[in-house]
């Protein structure tokens, strides 16, 4: 099956050897996005909720580079430093869905790159 590489100057610039997304089908498969902001390249840092709304806005430019948008999202993973920021991160993760969530599941982790606090991966449908 053929694959299409999704990029976009709109969402935040991988920081390894890894796609923004990848269409394969009628499937897009969204890599893992951080709070960075795309045109400093610098993480939000001023809290936890600034931090998940700059992930969900990447993520949102990702989703329109590849023709969708939340909607189309069927299945999320959410990665934690600490899951005392689960109840902020949830409050604005969901704000940004209406109707039907996806399916989630949301893990404690002990650190993740650039030294992101939240880092949540989507798999959506066309």
């Amino acid at each position: 099956m053929k694959k299409q590489i999704v990029q976009t100057s709109d969402g935040q610039k991988p920081i390894g050897p890894y796609s923004q997304a990848v269409i394969s089908g009628d499937m897009v498969f969204i890599s893992g996005v951080v709070g960075r902001d795309p045109a400093s390249g610098n993480m939000i840092t001023s809290g936890i909720k600034s931090e998940t709304q700059q992930a969900m806005q990447n993520l949102k430019s990702i989703l329109t580079a590849a023709g969708i948008d939340f909607s189309h999202v069927m299945k999320t993973t959410i990665f934690l430093t600490d899951l005392k920021n689960f109840s902020e991160m949830n409050e604005v993760y969901g704000s940004y869905f209406t109707g039907e969530f996806p399916a989630r599941e949301t893990v404690q982790v002990s650190a993740l790159p650039l030294g992101a606090n939240v880092e949540i991966s989507m798999i959506a449908m066309k």
